[in-house]
């Protein structure tokens, strides 16, 4: 399998814009759209893959990124300025984290402890995502700058939100790194954006 392909690259970037969306609509309406929170979640899950598709069990499960990646990258205003700020921000964390082995492997521990829990009691169970929740607080919201999720305090302040929220962040990450190894950097982002929009739009058709 090909990995560094401009396909794949913007496969990740869906999933990044995916998990951004995810944690706006938890931030600000206390809900989320299940099919792609249970897609995203599992993505962290999944370490190992055969593609880079099967990461995310499939194009259809990546619309809401694929839409709202669509979204920011057409025109010239940017659609969701609160979206675009957690991209970029995901992308960033995920260089700082490269930097730091220890907590990789603590992430790590992390996350094949929550696949034995999916196992167990589902993957969307409050077990699973207070311990991915509670994995990205004791690690990646230590990193500076953190990511400062702007949204209602009535949901910013329930427990099983927030936990949600962080980790969408964490799936955010996934899908950052997923960027870089697919060959993803800021610019091939910038001097690659054209192609890459023509690749959004075939990818989007797939899954209208």
């Amino acid at each position: 399998m090909q990995l560094k392909t401009l396909t794949n690259q913007t496969i990740a970037l869906a999933g990044i814009a995916q998990a951004a969306a995810l944690v706006h609509q938890l931030a600000t309406t206390g809900k989320a759209d299940n099919a792609a929170l249970e897609a995203s979640i599992s993505s962290v899950l999944k370490i190992d893959a055969d593609t880079v598709l099967d990461i995310y069990g499939g194009l259809d499960n990546l619309k809401l990124g694929l839409d709202q990646l669509s979204g920011q990258m057409t025109g010239y205003k940017i659609a969701e300025p609160q979206q675009a700020r957690y991209c970029a921000s995901l992308v960033f964390l995920e260089n700082r984290l490269a930097k730091e082995p220890q907590m990789l492997n603590i992430i790590q521990t992390g996350i094949i402890k929550a696949q034995i829990q999916a196992d167990q009691f589902g993957l969307l169970h409050e077990n699973v995502l207070a311990n991915l929740g509670g994995l990205y607080q004791e690690t990646l919201s230590n990193l500076q700058p953190r990511i400062m999720v702007n949204g209602n305090p009535d949901y910013l302040s329930r427990p099983d939100i927030a936990n949600k929220i962080r980790a969408c962040l964490l799936a955010g990450i996934r899908s950052a790194l997923l960027w870089k190894q697919c060959g993803g950097t800021r610019w091939t982002f910038l001097f690659s954006r054209k192609k890459m929009q023509t690749e959004l739009e075939q990818l989007v058709k797939q899954v209208r």
